[in-house]
């Protein structure tokens, strides 16, 4: 069975531009192996790709998505903890220096945590259960809320970013590596429209946006 025809010709695009733009740095890659030195924690979203975002090459963000970018606390317990293994292979292998926790604007999995906080599990038999670790979260906005409430959608995705950097630091060799100053954490929230990026300030905990040149518009020609 072929893969999507749309695939196979972004391959070969990839393969006449990309690819070869960047060959020697694939053999580089290929033959050392891959030393990036942030590691970033961005949702599933096919809106939100964090290379993209950043601009970065081959080799240069080691990248794990998954449902409303979560990080679980640290439990030492049987099953599949994928997040969390990521999270060990970066920091305990890679050796990465930052760890990036990246939302972004209108995420499903946080409205779908809105929507059914009461009953989490009505939205399916795995999302209902990840997105629960919200849950502290939103105990944490409702106690002392540091955002616009006239926004809940906007106040959650900041506060679902805080709590999974809590979350890391329950991470005994994630806690170790920032106290050793081998380590530090990030949280950003990325505006999908906009192309907004805001990233959070460590001593007040709010989202402040990223200075920048104003954006240049091309022009459309005639016909596309």
């Amino acid at each position: 069975m072929s893969l999507p025809k749309h695939l196979l010709d972004g391959y070969e695009r990839y393969l006449n531009k990309g690819f070869v733009r960047n060959r020697e740095t694939h053999e580089r890659l290929a033959l050392y192996g891959q030393k990036p030195e942030v590691m970033v924690i961005s949702c599933c979203d096919s809106r939100v790709t964090p290379e993209g975002i950043f601009n970065m090459g081959p080799g240069e963000l080691f990248v794990v998505r998954n449902v409303a970018n979560l990080v679980p606390p640290y439990e030492d317990t049987e099953g599949q903890h994928g997040t969390s293994a990521a999270i060990e292979f970066g920091v305990g292998s890679l050796k990465v220096k930052h760890i990036v926790v990246m939302g972004h604007g209108q995420c499903g999995g946080v409205k779908a945590f809105r929507e059914h906080a009461n009953a989490p599990m009505e939205t399916g038999q795995f999302i209902g259960r990840w997105i629960k670790l919200l849950e502290p979260a939103a105990i944490a906005m409702a106690c002392m809320p540091l955002d616009q409430a006239d926004d809940p959608q906007l106040a959650m995705e900041y506060a679902g970013i805080r709590q999974s950097l809590k979350n890391l630091m329950t991470f005994p060799f994630v806690e170790k590596a920032v106290q050793d100053e081998t380590l530090r954490l990030h949280g950003a929230w990325f505006d999908i429209g906009s192309g907004e990026l805001r990233v959070m300030n460590e001593d007040s905990q709010r989202f402040e946006e990223v200075e920048h040149p104003p954006i240049k518009v091309i022009a459309q020609s005639a016909g596309h």
